[in-house]
């Protein structure tokens, strides 16, 4: 299972919400590419990032701070937010980002997923985020009524890479991952799963592992204030 260090980038820095919401941000570094240096010298196999501004104006808005994290690291990154047609996942794909994160075209436009995912093979993921079993979009603004193994179920044959399920009630709160609605969702699609939201402890990544069927793990808040030692957790994976 790949443990993926998250970098949430807000106004250039990088930051973490509570359960999604912007006006509960905590600035933990105002050089995200230093951050990401950071995480690579541990010995992380991946980066996460998300565009939180990009995620509301559904555009890119942190592309500096992107590329700057892009030119000061090697390991592959994977990026989220306001990514929204097929000429800004061309840019970023072209710009040296590993795998776009499709969230809120995802459900409004799935036709577009397909277009990506036969266009850069291996290179699109689809990503869920849900509150109570139900599809949220618009930087977890608006809910829909689309369930989430719904949505993950109709992408089966779209040549997606990766399905990345947050669960919003627990992202930033510290109180441990969904791992019994994360395990559904990896038992229920071929896709491989990557877990978000509430990745707090060492425990929590070895429950997730120990599923046997989810692909990976996010991590943010618990590196940052100290709760997962990334390094001891890459060890723990690994062995």
């Amino acid at each position: 299972m790949i443990l993926y260090p998250a970098i949430d980038l807000k106004d250039g820095q990088a930051v973490r919400l509570y359960k999604g919401e912007m006006e509960k941000a905590t600035v933990f570094n105002d050089r995200p590419a230093e951050q990401a240096k950071a995480f690579q010298d541990a010995g992380c196999e991946w980066l996460h990032l998300v565009d939180l501004n990009g995620a509301f104006a559904g555009e890119p808005v942190n592309g500096a701070a992107v590329e700057a994290i892009l030119a000061e690291t090697s390991v592959p990154a994977q990026l989220g937010g306001g990514i929204r047609d097929m000429e800004t996942i061309a840019m970023w794909i072209e710009k040296g980002i590993a795998r776009v994160i499709l969230g809120t075209v995802a459900v409004e436009n799935p036709d577009l997923v397909r277009e990506a995912a036969k266009a850069f093979p291996g290179k699109v993921a689809v990503g869920i985020d849900a509150r109570n079993g139900k599809v949220a979009t618009k930087g977890w603004a608006e809910e829909t009524d689309v369930m989430v193994t719904d949505l993950a179920r109709s992408f089966e044959d779209a040549g997606v890479a990766a399905i990345i399920y947050t669960d919003i009630n627990r992202d930033g709160a510290m109180g441990g991952p969904n791992v019994e609605a994360t395990e559904a969702l990896a038992r229920a699609v071929s896709i491989p799963v990557i877990a978000s939201g509430g990745v707090s402890s060492l425990a929590d990544l070895i429950a997730l592992r120990d599923t046997g069927v989810i692909a990976g793990a996010i991590s943010g808040r618990a590196l940052y204030d100290g709760a997962l030692d990334l390094g001891e957790a890459l060890a723990a994976l690994k062995g």
